[in-house]
């Protein structure tokens, strides 16, 4: 079976990211097609991934005759055909994993919107606010207690979904150099996952592209 993987602009697409990590890490064989989605060609290129996909956006995964066009059911999707590695066993700890995914999926109140993942990659990174200072501590929190509760080395043991849907937004606010000091356990999981092969074949590719300067940010 063939499957196509629709991806972004390295620097620039954190959803696919979370898409393509999860294919790579169950090894699960795909072929890549990287869509521009810098402007201003983004906007037609996008409205040619409108063609096959309902949301007119990436990640898409075509496998065979099938369209699978939203991030977390791609992630979700991988882990069955890869064998359901990257979910727990056990109800209550998948519960924890998921309820990980769908935080995140819904931009974890509001920070990622504000902090932006080509950021992560410009050479001169602005001061974060205040806001986002408390949003980070408060995040790094709640990282910090999953890692202590399930004895890590990642939040629910033994990798997980979880740490994978939060990869992009770990390397946009670890980029800015937050303290980590009060955070042991996060900053240990932090190198640890920044440091798979996966992840760091990712940022390779991106850190090579010239950078998606954001009028917002």
């Amino acid at each position: 079976m063939r499957r196509i993987l629709y991806t972004g602009t390295k620097n620039a697409s954190s959803w696919a990211f979370r898409a393509w990590l999860a294919m790579r890490e169950l090894g699960i064989q795909f072929e890549e097609r990287v869509v521009d989605i810098r402007k201003p060609q983004r906007f037609e290129n996008l409205r040619r991934i409108g063609e096959i996909s309902p949301s007119a956006s990436v990640p898409v995964l075509v496998d065979g005759d099938n369209i699978i066009f939203d991030s977390l059911a791609i992630m979700e999707y991988a882990n069955e055909v890869g064998g359901d590695a990257l979910l727990p066993a056990e109800p209550l700890a998948r519960a924890r994993v998921r309820s990980f995914l769908s935080w995140q999926h819904a931009g974890l109140s509001g920070l990622c919107p504000r902090l932006s993942f080509e950021s992560a990659f410009y050479p001169n990174k602005r001061e974060m606010t205040s806001d986002e200072h408390k949003d980070t501590e408060r995040l790094f929190s709640v990282w910090e207690s999953e890692l202590k509760s399930s004895g890590g080395p990642y939040l629910c043991g033994e990798l997980s979904l979880a740490d994978l849907v939060l990869v992009p937004t770990v390397i946009r606010i670890y980029s800015h150099s937050p303290q980590l000091n009060t955070w042991p356990l996060t900053h240990q999981w932090i190198v640890k996952l920044l440091a798979r092969e996966s992840v760091e074949e990712w940022v390779s590719q991106a850190r090579s592209l010239p950078p998606v300067i954001l009028d917002n940010y």
